[in-house]
């Protein structure tokens, strides 16, 4: 059943994938899209009845449970968002109908190489699905054919590529680690011997390949300074993607990351790979809160509150601890839901205004009341303000770190309302300023957008039990 039940996820978008690439014609293949998208989140949900297991090249335990299930619920509800997005880029002429297929194609093939990602046992098969989502992404960013879409997409596949060969040398490394405790062949790239044996392994030769791990893989986390890709690839590319790079694929890298954390805290003469993520997660905390001051495109803008809100989460996962993981692993829910639901919002108001500029925008609760609002409200709940479950989250962020080091507390208080100040600086004037540019119509999709927001408020309100034993299991596997 367990790999009946994790080959389905593989298998239903892979072979989605092929047929969106080969069948004649376009007209049904947002339809296809979406059914193979909801057959993924809902063969996803099975998970939570199976115990875990592990073979050679698959695994299932509580971690990866939480990363998947989240994953394919946003990718369901993104190829929703996908079809009457997609859809009004063909009328308007910004796409041809050749790249229908090709764009839903790809969505199948990057919820392929994520889900892969996230079931794989051998980490040089998951570093492979890294690369193979990158590769995708970098496809769909360019899907425009724009000098400036060109020039996104080109960028992450250079900055994409030098995190993705640097995390392939953390990898080696970790295998020429193991390979006198656990000896040659494929064990030694087995998570699960790996993390049993790791005790006996060179901690000097971890400690260099967890530098080049969090190097490699907090590229594609979007974390600063490593970051120069991310707000050109929100930009340019179609918002769907957006939304899924913010929503799904940075917690993906962030996994791989945490497999590897997990490891280095069975090693006790091995550097303490918390202190290092702590740092990266709080730069990039500080530094996107500052940016975010300076953003004239509203995707740009909201590119960078993911760089803030990563930088949360990789603080607290590095100061580990049950409240601490319990907290990120919360928060990496509630960002993701709220940050998609966000760039459903904005692009739905990008093709109604024609712009993404913020300059360009003004008066949308008067101009489009439904869009502005539901904007409106995503913000309220990506700067944490009650009573929805990023407040939650953050509280509990902070509440762990003041217990352990109030001095850093400041700092990450401090970032957090730089950043609130920033995001309502700006999307204020979106909202209430006068008027402006055109209101031409959109065939817009409102319900991923408002189902999306309606669970971070239930969450802020009542978190079921369910969730919270689930998390707390989580937590506790994480140390």
């Amino acid at each position: 059943m367990t790999i009946d039940a994790l080959g389905a996820i593989l298998l239903i978008p892979s072979i989605s994938a092929a047929l969106l690439a080969i069948l004649p014609g376009y007209m049904l293949a947002a339809k296809l899209n979406i059914v193979a998208a909801l057959a993924t989140f809902l063969t996803s949900l099975s998970l939570f009845v199976i115990e875990p297991t592990s073979g050679q090249y698959l695994l299932l335990d509580d971690l990866n449970k939480v990363f998947i299930v989240l994953t394919t619920f946003i990718g369901f509800t993104t190829s929703v968002f996908s079809a009457s997005y997609i859809h009004h880029e063909i009328e308007i002429g910004r796409l041809t109908p050749a790249f229908l297929r090709f764009y839903h194609a790809m969505y199948q093939m990057l919820m392929f190489a994520m889900n892969l990602a996230l079931v794989a046992n051998n980490i040089g098969l998951m570093w492979v699905a890294v690369e193979v989502a990158t590769l995708t992404t970098v496809l769909m960013v360019g899907i425009y054919r724009t000098h400036e879409a060109l020039e996104a997409a080109w960028k992450y596949f250079i900055l994409g590529s030098v995190g993705i060969a640097l995390a392939l040398f953390g990898t080696i490394l970790v295998y020429m680690a193991a390979r006198p405790a656990v000896g040659e062949g494929l064990d030694g790239m087995v998570w699960t011997v790996l993390v049993k044996h790791a005790a006996q392994f060179d901690p000097a030769l971890l400690n260099v390949a967890f530098v080049f791990l969090l190097l490699g893989y907090g590229t594609k986390v979007g974390l600063a300074p490593l970051h120069a890709w991310l707000p050109d690839a929100h930009a340019e590319g179609p918002t769907p993607i957006s939304a899924v790079l913010s929503g799904l694929l940075l917690n993906v890298a962030l996994y791989a990351l945490l497999r590897f954390k997990m490891m280095l805290a069975v090693n006790s003469e091995a550097i303490a790979p918390g202190p290092l993520m702590v740092t990266m997660g709080l730069i990039s905390v500080v530094f996107a809160a500052l940016m975010l001051y300076r953003r004239r495109d509203i995707k740009r803008m909201f590119a960078y509150s993911s760089i803030e809100h990563m930088g949360i989460i990789v603080f607290a996962f590095g100061m580990g601890g049950p409240l601490a993981n319990f907290a990120a692993l919360l928060h990496m829910a509630m960002h993701s839901l709220t940050k998609s639901a966000i760039f459903f919002a904005v692009g739905h108001i990008a093709q109604v205004k024609g712009t993404q500029k913020i300059a360009e925008i003004g008066g949308l609760t008067t101009t489009n009341p439904v869009l502005g609002w539901g904007l409106m409200l995503g913000v309220i709940a990506i700067v944490g303000l009650p009573p929805f479950g990023i407040f939650m989250s953050e509280f509990l962020v902070v509440s762990s770190t003041f217990a352990r080091a109030p001095w850093l507390t400041v700092i990450l208080v401090l970032g957090i309302i730089v950043a609130l100040g920033g995001l309502f600086l700006r999307v204020g004037v979106v909202m209430f300023g006068e008027p402006k540019g055109k209101t031409a119509p959109a065939e817009a999709s409102y319900v991923p957008m408002f189902t999306h927001l309606g669970l971070v408020l239930m969450a802020g309100i009542y978190l079921p039990p369910v969730l919270v034993t689930g998390f707390q299991n989580v937590a506790k596997l994480l140390g």
